[in-house]
């Protein structure tokens, strides 16, 4: 397959030929293999991708991988890598190319694992580890998603004989015990001689009663202890009112915002408000101005996440609030001092706001004073308010 461009007579000769081949007077196209390739096959699957195309014409980008035959490691290399293992005898002398810290040949001075010395290999000469085995492991897309690929079914033994060790102990301090309180009955000596599974189980039982405290639950076959979501003292928030109109409960995620005895008088114990009250209460509000600072500040580009670094966000926000206080008292002084005004914003005492005297004043329907003394009034610059005054005297004068 040429990958030139043709000219047109090159490219006319490849159509008659391709033409000849499909009428069968031109023999077939062989490939690299030295098979025959069909001429009817469509041009864009002789092509092959650029990644894979080396010049030649074939259909071996189209065939399926051949899967490897056999194992790819032997028994003694535990079908995977050999970690830990040295190859032969290590070096006397110092080779060029090799880790500067221990010696060895397969790995760089800074993919060393071994402990940095003061001065090494490369300088003194001395303690020169040997190579390390390094495997070309070549993996097909099955073996690297295997997750029990390079298990070894001898590391489970380990854990078979801690079992087996902690059985032996228990059963030698089980009999050790009955020794000491001595077999009353013929089915104690019975279970001195050959500890059976019910001594498990009542040793589970014995555990289990230590564990049987409020909000967990011991399953006696599972032998297992299950955490409950509340304790069962506690009213569930579903349960305090059984109006149908009262608060939804969405059993999905457990929660009932608003409050279901709302308007009613709680009964003593009953402290539950909604599940929105609660993101009200205590520290909640500052919780969330600091949040809200911290997206601020992460938009005009500053580096700062409260669940990432909480103390720094806290820090900035306390100086933030501190330097916003110093700005609003510094523009509040400068404004009183160019306008004045400012023994205005002191409130009057409680006491002058609030006073009380012994005077008693009564009035008629019409407003005259029957009992007691006129409040007195207060004067007008004004003078038509006096001009109002006075007429007001006359028509009290002409009601008497």
């Amino acid at each position: 397959m040429q990958q030139s461009r043709l000219t047109k007579e090159e490219y006319r000769q490849a159509k008659d030929l391709d033409a000849a081949r499909k009428a069968g007077t031109a023999p077939a196209e062989i490939d690299d293999e030295g098979r025959e390739i069909n001429p009817h096959t469509p041009q864009f699957m002789l092509k092959a991708p650029w990644y894979v195309d080396n010049g030649k014409v074939s259909l071996k980008h189209q065939r399926a991988p051949e899967k490897r035959k056999g194992p790819k490691f032997t028994e003694e290399d535990n079908f995977w890598y050999a970690r830990g293992k040295r190859a032969g005898p290590a070096a006397t002398k110092y080779r060029k190319g090799a880790c500067e810290n221990c010696g060895a040949m397969t790995h760089k001075t800074r993919d060393c694992v071994e402990r940095p010395r003061k001065k090494g290999a490369k300088w003194t000469g001395e303690n020169i580890k040997a190579d390390e085995i390094i495997q070309q492991v070549d993996l097909d897309w099955d073996e690297k998603r295997d997750r029990w690929n390079g298990y070894d079914p001898k590391e489970h033994d380990k854990v078979i004989e801690e079992y087996n060790q902690v059985e032996e102990a228990r059963k030698k301090a089980k009999a050790s015990e009955l020794d000491k309180q001595g077999p009353a009955t013929t089915s104690e000596a019975k279970k001195i001689a050959g500890l059976s599974d019910d001594e498990d189980e009542q040793d589970d039982d014995k555990y289990a009663d230590a564990a049987d405290m409020p909000g967990q639950h011991v399953n006696q076959k599972t032998r297992t202890t299950i955490r409950n979501l509340r304790i069962r003292e506690d009213t569930a928030k579903y349960l305090l009112n059984l109006d149908t109109d009262s608060a939804f409960y969405d059993p999905k995620t457990r929660s009932m915002r608003e409050n279901p005895l709302e308007g009613q008088q709680h009964d003593d114990g009953i402290d539950f408000s909604g599940d929105n009250f609660v993101r009200y209460t205590g520290d909640a509000p500052q919780m969330a101005k600091v949040q809200m600072f911290a997206w601020q500040a992460s938009d005009r580009g500053n580096e700062v996440h409260l669940q990432a670094n909480p103390t720094q966000v806290a820090i900035l926000h306390k100086e933030y609030e501190s330097k916003k206080d110093q700005v609003r008292d510094t523009t509040q002084k400068s404004i009183l001092e160019k306008y004045g005004g400012e023994e205005y914003l002191e409130a009057p005492p409680k006491e002058l706001l609030l006073a009380q005297s012994e005077n008693y004043v009564e009035y008629s329907r019409t407003g005259r004073v029957i009992k007691g003394q006129e409040r007195a009034k207060a004067r007008s610059k004004y003078e038509e308010d006096g001009q109002a005054g006075i007429e007001a005297q006359k028509a009290s004068q002409l009601i008497k």
